[in-house]
């Protein structure tokens, strides 16, 4: 009878693991894994109190990171400022070196840097915990934001009971640098636990379909396009590009005009990151704003050739002081089927009106 009772309960294996315990694992893990920093904890202590005696166990000048949780619950997680110059140093050189940093205040730059740690070692934490009743406490916080200063802590945290874990550490190799941290989150868990199972259930569990593969796959692929798709693009329209000796941009002023070929018009370029040519298109408008209309190569080979863009070259030689495109005489005289368009910029970056207007396009529409 003892030999069946025991036939369906878990192996132990390993010494069971206690909330103290899973919490050091997590953190030894996540620096070593994402820093290949050396971590041991040399002491780690729980403690209750209410959200008014917290800001008197937090030192001066540490990071302090708000981490959610299940239904909208808070948590603090402070880096005391040896923590957090060790873990920006060893981003930052691969090393830790002999010296200590001076403490300063923490920048949301500190922050960036820090939040990976902070969720690798919060979900390590709750996996390490999984199937226990700690759980529940412990379980589903990750990085939200982060505070310049302990006072708003009364108004962001809820007013009840929490539990707090102070850690004494030694960063880096032998002899180590002394660090700590500390974590707080309501003693009231919210997190719903998942069931785990054991070795012999797990041995007479069904296994999955043949098609479950298949199934992930697709998931991921919907999830991925989905991410990818939502991604911001940053798409410009240029009507033209002119290079200019940069004595003459500083010369720019109101009133200043920069000649344009007429074909500019015609031959708008949809230009992606890095000034990767999309598409071709024409300037036009539309219930009162500009607006671009997509073209196809087709419809661009199809456009007048004879047109070419001015030469800049053929202007008058550049004198200091004086701008180079500030009487129309500076442009190269127009030919037959040419000419050009002058843009006048005002310090407000709108476009005036242009001082010659373009012959009539043939087959085109605003």
């Amino acid at each position: 009878m003892a030999r069946k009772a025991e036939a369906g309960r878990c192996d132990p294996g390993v010494p069971p693991m206690t909330a103290g315990r899973a919490i050091s694992q997590a953190l030894s893990r996540a620096a070593g894994e994402m820093f290949d920093l050396p971590l041991a904890v040399q002491a780690i202590r729980e403690r209750r109190m209410t959200l008014a005696d917290l800001p008197e166990l937090l030192e001066d000048l540490s990071l302090l990171a708000l981490i959610e949780g299940p239904e909208e619950g808070l948590g603090l997680l402070a880096l005391p400022p040896a923590t957090l110059s060790t873990l920006i140093e060893v981003q930052m050189t691969g090393r830790v070196g002999r010296a200590v940093a001076p403490p300063r205040r923490p920048t949301r730059v500190d922050a960036a840097m820090a939040a990976a740690f902070v969720d690798t070692f919060l979900e390590g934490v709750e996996e390490g915990l999984m199937g226990m009743e700690d759980q529940v406490w412990a379980g589903g916080y990750r990085y939200a934001s982060h505070l310049d200063d302990p006072r708003p802590l009364g108004l962001l945290l809820e007013d009840l009971g929490y539990r707090v874990w102070q850690l004494d550490l030694l960063l880096g190799p032998p002899p180590g640098r002394s660090a700590g941290l500390l974590w707080a989150v309501p003693a009231q868990g919210r997190f719903r636990q998942q069931p785990v199972q054991c070795a012999a259930e797990a041995a007479t569990h069904v296994a999955p379909a043949p098609d479950s593969d298949a199934a992930g796959a697709a998931d991921w692929a919907r999830r991925m396009e989905g991410t990818v798709m939502g991604t911001q693009a940053v798409l410009e329209a240029v009507l033209h590009r002119v290079t200019l000796p940069l004595a003459a941009v500083m010369a720019f002023a109101p009133g200043t005009q920069i000649p344009l070929p007429e074909e500019a018009l015609e031959r708008l370029s949809l230009e992606g990151a890095g000034g990767r040519r999309l598409a071709p298109a024409r300037l036009g408008q539309h219930r009162g704003f500009r607006a671009l209309r997509l073209a196809s190569d087709e419809d661009e080979a199809a456009l007048p050739q004879a047109v070419k863009p001015l030469k800049m070259t053929s202007a008058p030689p550049f004198e200091p002081g004086a701008s180079p495109f500030a009487a129309r005489s500076a442009a190269p005289p127009a030919t037959a089927g040419t000419g050009a368009l002058g843009l006048a910029m005002d310090w407000d970056g709108e476009a005036g009106e242009a001082p010659a207007k373009p012959p009539a396009r043939r087959g085109s529409s605003a």
